[in-house]
Formats: C-alpha cells, sequence, structure tokens
C-alpha cells in the first residue's frame, strides 16, 4: 500500500513507483525526445479521428437536445473525478500517485468508448457527441477539478507545481486537429470514414508501444516497484465508472442501447491525453513510475470493456431483437385486423343505404 505519511523524494521511491535510476532512465534524451514525439503524434491522430467522427447536422441536433452534452458533463466531470479522489483517499496514495490517478479520472472520454459502442449495438451518434463535448468541456473543467480535487495534497511539492496552465495549452491544441476533422468529415466524408478507422487502430498499436517503451526505458523491476493499491486503482476505476455510466442513463430513463453507450463513455478515458500531459508538462524525476498508470488504466479498461461485450454477444443480443420483431408482429397484426374490421363496416354501410333507398318502394306497391 502506498502510504502519504513519508512523501518520497525527487528521484521517488517505494510508494512513488519508481525505481532507483528510474527518473535518470526517463530523462535520457535519445529515448525520452522519441516517447515526447510518439504521444504528441498520438493524441493528434486521435484528436484528428475523433473530429471527422462528428457530422455538423447531428451536432446542431444534439445541441438543440443536449442530453448527450449533460450526460458527459455529469459522466467525466463529476462521476469520474469524484471516483478518483475517493479512491486516492481510501488506499492513501501519496502525492504522485494521487495527482497521476486524478489526472486520469478528470480527462474526457476516449475514442476506445466510440469502438465499444458499435460492438454493443450502442447509440454511435450518442457516443460520438460525448466524446467530442466531454473533450471540449474539458478545456475549463480539467483544470478546474484537478485545483479542486488536489486540495489535500496541496503542501506537497507535486501539486504546488501543478501545471494547470500547461495542462490547459494541452487541451487547447488538441482543438486544432478536432476541426480539421470536422472540416474534413463535411468536404471529404469517405477520406473522414478512412481516419476514422485508422484513429482506431491507432490507439491500441500506441498503447502497445507505450507500454513497451516506457517499460524499456524505467527498466525490469518498472512492474515489481509499482504499488498494489496503483493496481487495485486501475482495475477497479473503470469498472465503478461503467457501473456509474448505466445508472446514470437508467435515471435519465433511456432505452438499453444508450444506457450501454453511456456506460462506456463514462468508463473510457482519454488515456491518449493523460499520458501527454504527464509526459510533456511533468519533470520525469517528479513523476517516476507514475506515468504507467495511464497505460495501466488503458490496459484494464480495454479488458472489463471486452468482457461486457462478450456477455453482451452471448447472452443480451438476441433479447432486444426479439422483442422489436414481437413489436412488429403485433403491430402487423393489428392493421390487419383493423382492415378486416373496416372492410365488412363499409359494406354493410353501402348495403343500409340501398335498403333505405328501397324501403319506401315497398309500402307504395302494398298501398297500391
Amino acid at each position: 500500500m502506498a502510504g502519504s505519511e513519508q512523501p518520497p523524494a525527487a528521484g521517488g521511491g517505494p510508494d512513488g513507483g519508481a525505481a532507483p535510476g528510474a527518473a535518470e532512465g526517463l530523462g535520457e534524451r535519445p529515448l525520452s525526445q522519441g516517447l515526447s514525439v510518439l504521444v504528441g503524434l498520438a493524441l493528434c491522430v486521435t484528436m484528428l479521428g475523433l473530429g471527422c467522427a462528428v457530422e455538423l447536422g447531428q451536432l446542431g441536433r444534439q445541441l438543440r437536445r443536449p442530453v448527450g452534452v449533460l450526460l458527459a458533463l455529469l459522466g467525466q466531470f463529476v462521476a469520474m473525478p469524484l471516483v478518483a479522489f475517493l479512491l486516492a483517499l481510501v488506499f492513501a496514495l501519496d502525492e504522485v500517485a494521487a495527482v497521476a490517478v486524478l489526472l486520469c479520472g478528470c480527462c474526457p472520454g476516449g475514442n476506445l468508448s466510440n469502438l465499444m459502442s458499435v460492438l454493443v449495438d450502442g447509440d454511435m451518434t450518442l457516443s460520438i457527441i460525448m466524446t467530442a463535448s466531454s473533450t471540449l468541456l474539458a478545456l475549463l473543467l480539467m483544470p478546474l477539478c484537478l485545483w479542486l480535487y488536489s486540495r489535500p495534497w496541496i503542501h506537497t511539492a507535486l501539486v504546488r507545481l501543478l501545471p494547470l496552465g500547461a495542462v490547459s495549452l494541452t487541451l487547447g491544441s488538441t482543438l486544432l486537429p478536432i476541426g480539421l476533422g470536422v472540416l474534413i468529415r463535411y468536404r471529404y466524408p469517405r477520406a473522414a470514414d478512412l481516419l476514422v478507422k485508422v484513429s482506431l487502430w491507432s490507439l491500441l498499436v500506441t498503447l502497445v508501444i507505450l507500454f513497451i517503451l516506457t517499460g524499456t526505458m524505467l527498466g525490469p523491476d518498472l512492474l515489481a516497484h509499482i504499488p498494489a493499491s496503483v493496481y487495485a486503482i486501475a482495475v477497479l476505476m473503470p469498472l465503478t465508472g461503467y457501473a456509474l455510466g448505466y445508472g446514470l442513463a437508467t435515471l435519465f430513463r433511456m432505452p438499453p442501447h444508450c444506457r450501454r453507450t453511456v456506460s462506456l463513455e463514462t468508463g473510457c478515458q482519454n488515456v491518449q491525453l493523460c499520458t501527454a500531459i504527464l509526459k510533456l508538462t511533468f519533470p520525469p524525476q517528479l513523476v517516476g513510475g507514475m506515468y504507467m498508470f495511464p497505460l495501466l488504466y488503458a490496459l484494464f479498461q480495454a479488458a472489463e470493456a471486452g468482457l461486457f461485450v462478450l456477455a453482451y454477444k452471448v447472452y443480451g443480443r438476441d433479447g432486444p431483437k426479439q422483442e422489436m420483431l414481437g413489436e412488429e408482429e403485433d403491430t402487423d397484426i393489428s392493421y390487419r385486423k383493423l382492415k378486416e374490421e373496416e372492410v365488412p363496416d363499409t359494406s354493410y354501410g353501402t348495403v343500409t343505404t340501398e335498403e333505405f333507398g328501397a324501403a319506401p318502394t315497398e309500402p307504395a306497391q302494398t298501398a297500391l
């Protein structure tokens, strides 16, 4: 367990998650610069793919009925930061680990949720709007959440050096690729579809490369020096986010496919952005092994989401289809019955009219 009684030195210690000499390894210029370039490119590709997935017409409809924006606000900047804060307190993390966990919890939604929403037959429009809106809201709300929830560790050197301005600058730099992606979607839809697929696949490839490179830079004993509490949080945090997202959508009385979408959007964080902020704004000797937390989070959030997709494919996929089929059959039967009832009524009315016209003739003949 990582304790807060004895904060680690700048180089990292047992509770800080960095092996001796890990900070120096992380600060080596060739690998460090190469990793910074890779992180920056991965973030640009991710944001470009996100912009390519946004259609202006859908965006306009969602803004007129901003349920998706409201859910993104509540899920990404109310529920997840609070979950990260409470887990950091419960597991008594030191300031280094706490900042890494808080930073990941305050990040907007990631592209992994869009991919998983497709696999569970979710609402893709809602998924994309939630991801895009949470990314835009992060410009203001992410620094605010970091400032608010870092209060218990405010007397530590790392939190005093928390670069909220650099965080805002990194977030602002994501607007350019997002805007470019929206423009590509508007002018070249086919190219936009291709870029969306490229960004989704690059997500997996980038995370694998980052994990390997970071492990190489920090040494073979990296995993042993990361506290068990950090592993526990990396497992519990996305799981709690999925559950809270589903409960939030249920509270809004959304249909099942939208509940699955909101669940995935809430639990899946933009780990590329979290990694970029840790890498580009914090000195390596301060962050140490906690640079690995967003990668651990990405690993467990993908594994847990994969289990949910598997459970849906096995147990939940046929249920909604059968219900929809039953509704269609009932509607068709009711329509046929209505048509059958309408025909006799019409013919009956016609006969009555003829009889009504013939009725006066018979009494006239009798009188004669």
